[in-house]
């Protein structure tokens, strides 16, 4: 399975962006995806997770109400549409998928940087 993130970028306090998470390959085999962000200094945190046919997610309490996560399996896609950005959201996004087969798997993407300027 590969992993690619897109839609980063610099945007201004209180802007919007929508990173996106195209996945090849072996797709069948993914289960659930989430975002993970990772800032300078700090560890990877989840950012937003959804189960493998989108009809459950979950956010990280510094998200909540202002990020949404979703899927378009037939696109094999995944999204973030981030709203009311701040700066403490600037970090490297970093897009993930799990495989349950065998002992379990986890994909990463190269990661997208978002940059939010007060």
């Amino acid at each position: 399975v590969q992993l690619v993130e897109s839609g980063g970028g610099l945007v201004q306090a209180g802007g919007s962006l929508l990173l996106s998470c195209a996945a090849s390959g072996s797709t069948f085999s993914i289960n659930a995806m989430g975002w993970y962000r990772q800032a300078p200094g700090k560890q990877r945190e989840l950012v937003a997770a959804i189960t493998s046919g989108g009809g459950s997610t979950n956010y990280a309490d510094s998200v909540k109400g202002r990020f949404t996560i979703s899927r378009d399996n037939a696109k094999n896609t995944m999204y973030l549409q981030m709203n009311s950005l701040k700066p403490e959201d600037t970090a490297v996004y970093y897009c993930n998928a799990y495989s349950p087969y065998g002992t379990g798997t986890d994909y990463w993407g190269q990661g997208t940087q978002v940059t939010v300027s007060s």
